[in-house]
C-alpha cells in the first residue's frame, strides 16, 4: 500500500489521541477543560512556547480532532475547539 492509498482510507476519519505527541495531547486537554481558546491563550494555560502549540495544533486539526475559526475579536487570531 502506497503512503497516498492509507491517507485516501483515513481521510475524514478521527485520529486517535493515543498516537499524538505529547504537547498535542496536552493541548487537546487545555482545550477540553478551558473550551475555545486562541494559540495565545493555549499557551498561557499550558505554558508550552508558542511554535510547540502552533505545531500541536497542526497534528490536531490533521487528525480531525481540533476545529478552527477566525477570531471575531482579532481577524489576525484563530479560536480552537475540539471537534464534536
Amino acid at each position: 500500500m502506497s503512503a497516498t492509498d492509507h491517507d485516501s482510507d483515513v481521510e475524514g476519519e478521527h485520529a486517535p489521541i493515543t498516537d499524538l505527541s505529547p504537547s498535542a495531547k496536552l493541548v487537546y486537554k487545555v482545550l477540553e477543560y478551558e473550551g475555545e481558546l486562541t494559540q495565545e491563550e493555549i499557551a498561557t494555560e499550558s505554558r508550552l512556547c508558542a511554535r510547540t502549540v502552533r505545531y500541536a495544533l497542526g497534528k490536531l486539526e490533521e487528525g480531525a480532532l481540533v476545529e478552527s475559526r477566525v477570531c471575531l475579536d482579532d481577524a489576525r487570531q484563530s479560536k480552537y475547539w475540539i471537534r464534536d
